[in-house]
């Protein structure tokens, strides 16, 4: 077993854009720039969501995503020449055969690689973007960003499951109880969570903890409303100078994903959520974790959806951080 940095390449452009005639693609302007603002990484791995007792197929998401962002249209409106697809995180010759406790410790063992490779990409003023793999992976990612802006981060989550269980090895279930305990983490707000799919335990721990979170019950009888809790979590937000979004894509209804489920938002609000968030001057990061695609139809639906995702936060953020 063994972790790679697969750096992108001349070559990778070339197999995912679809150009055409008298228009201008994203794939063909990215990476236009020696000094980009936003660096796109990818994670193809789903040993995270299998040590939480959960399927594979996110190590599928960030080939999905290539597949669409990179042949979108590129106006004026959005600066694409200041993105760049820096490469992704994978493992090979994983063995097919490992018990939970073995699962758990390469989890372990990929967190130690991620901080490494995030540490060797970041640069004062660059946001990562990071597309694939089991929520597991936003431990690393809110440590890395932690230690390169010396402080703890505030992150908001979109998600049906808070990820918040206990400190029993490492899996996709508990990056933020994780991160939290090592104080990378500063705050914590989540939002949308199934109340069928979060343990009295999970809750209990979130209170002690001083975070805030909201059901997608109450959405649904109408006692909150999603709209207001974005503006009153973005204002709380933006009292914290380092922050992060996060959205698992397993809280978007019949989205595949490593927990797919048939009561969820729809594709519409996930965009809302981002696009309110990514306003933010102070948010370093955001991760989109959990798409499971497994054949052609999942891949288009992942695909389009990530891509939506990120251009969504790319076009907002520059937008109001000019």
């Amino acid at each position: 077993m063994e972790f790679n940095w697969n750096a992108w390449s001349e070559k990778d452009r070339l197999t995912y854009l679809s150009s055409r005639a008298l228009e201008q693609r994203i794939g063909e302007v990215i990476n236009g720039t020696s000094s980009p603002k936003y660096l796109i990484i990818g994670i193809e791995e789903s040993v995270g969501p299998q040590a939480n007792l959960g399927k594979g197929g996110s190590e599928n998401a960030f080939h999905s995503f290539c597949q669409k962002f990179l042949s979108m249209q590129s106006t004026k409106e959005t600066d694409f020449s200041q993105v760049a697809i820096m490469g992704s995180i994978s493992i090979e010759n994983l063995p097919t055969s490992m018990t939970l406790v073995q699962k758990r410790e390469t989890v372990e063992k990929l967190d130690d690689f991620i901080i490494a490779q995030m540490n060797k990409l970041l640069t004062p003023d660059t946001i990562p973007i990071i597309i694939g793999g089991g929520h597991n992976n936003a431990f690393p990612i809110i440590q890395a960003l932690s230690s390169h802006h010396q402080s703890p981060l505030s992150v908001v989550n979109l998600d049906a499951h808070a990820d918040y269980r206990p400190l029993e090895g490492r899996h996709s279930g508990n990056p933020f109880s994780y991160a939290f305990d090592s104080g990378s983490l500063s705050h914590y707000s989540v939002l949308h969570l199934q109340k069928r799919y979060n343990s009295q335990k999970t809750l209990d721990q979130l209170k002690r903890d001083g975070h805030f979170f909201t059901f997608h019950e109450d959405y649904i009888d109408n006692s909150r409303n999603f709209e207001n809790d974005l503006i009153q979590v973005h204002q709380y937000f933006s009292n914290y100078p380092h922050t992060g979004i996060e959205l698992d894509l397993d809280t978007i209804e019949n989205m595949p994903s490593s927990a797919i489920s048939c009561s969820g938002i729809s594709m519409h609000q996930a965009r809302k959520y981002i696009r309110a968030f990514a306003q933010s001057k102070t948010v370093r990061y955001m991760h989109l974790p959990e798409g499971a695609p497994t054949n052609t139809h999942e891949n288009n639906m992942v695909g389009k959806a990530l891509a939506y995702l990120v251009t969504d936060f790319i076009e907002v953020h520059q937008k109001h951080n000019r």
